[in-house]
């Protein structure tokens, strides 16, 4: 079956205190965003691979893959007003009809192999998963009055790659954009199609604090 991964980067690395965007910074000697292309295409090397970047950072990602002679075949879209808009664009240079899309944020180079394998897998009978980690901390609940303990149990943590059905989700991001949509799967369930819980891995952090840089320094 014919898979694709629509990468999203349009950070402006505004809460990591940092002129040059999250997606560019480097771990491990490379770009953040070099390490999660690389995760997708160790999975699947015929996989077509997508970067969604905004028109003004093209450049600067050209000038970066010479530099570091980063040679995985991908292509560009242009980043949108938001995140809806970026994956809009992104679906538009997908090969073809059918097959299976993943679509996942560029600053989570963590992603394991077995998650990726595990999303695809579960989507194509499914046609929507999404990846979700335990909460393992206590939650609480913010009230009119103050706030309370929610059972946490009842949580989860959604990561990337969300994967759909190309068909499926071409046909949700024909909807009207409302801010209510904080990912894909909540395009998606907007149209009323359910979406399926499969287990990611907790190392499949999101990098958008110094914080984080240095804990992905550390995994890496």
């Amino acid at each position: 079956m014919y898979r694709t991964a629509l990468i999203v980067a349009g950070g402006k690395g505004l809460r990591m205190g940092s002129e040059l965007p999250k997606q560019f910074l480097p771990i491990g000697g490379k770009p953040v965003l070099m390490h999660t292309l690389e995760a997708f295409h160790r999975f699947d090397k015929r996989m077509q691979l997508i970067l969604v970047l905004p028109r003004e950072q093209q450049g600067f990602w050209r000038e970066l893959c010479e530099m570091h002679r980063f040679n995985i075949r991908h292509e560009i879209a242009d980043g949108g007003e938001t995140r809806f808009h970026s994956v809009k664009n992104g679906l538009a240079l997908i090969n073809g009809i059918g097959g299976m899309v993943g679509v996942h944020d560029g600053v989570r180079p963590f992603v394991s192999q077995e998650v990726i394998a595990r999303c695809f897998r579960e989507a194509a009978v499914r046609k929507a998963v999404i990846p979700v980690i335990d909460v393992v901390e206590t939650v609480r609940h913010l009230t009119g009055s103050g706030s309370e303990t929610v059972n946490r149990n009842d949580y989860k943590l959604v990561q990337t790659p969300q994967v759909f059905d190309v068909d499926l989700l071409r046909r949700a991001y024909e909807q009207e954009f409302t801010p209510l949509f904080t990912d894909d799967a909540s395009v998606v369930e907007a149209m009323g199609v359910p979406v399926h819980l499969v287990e990611g891995n907790r190392e499949n952090i999101k990098i958008t604090t110094p914080f984080d840089l240095k804990v992905a320094s550390a995994l890496l």
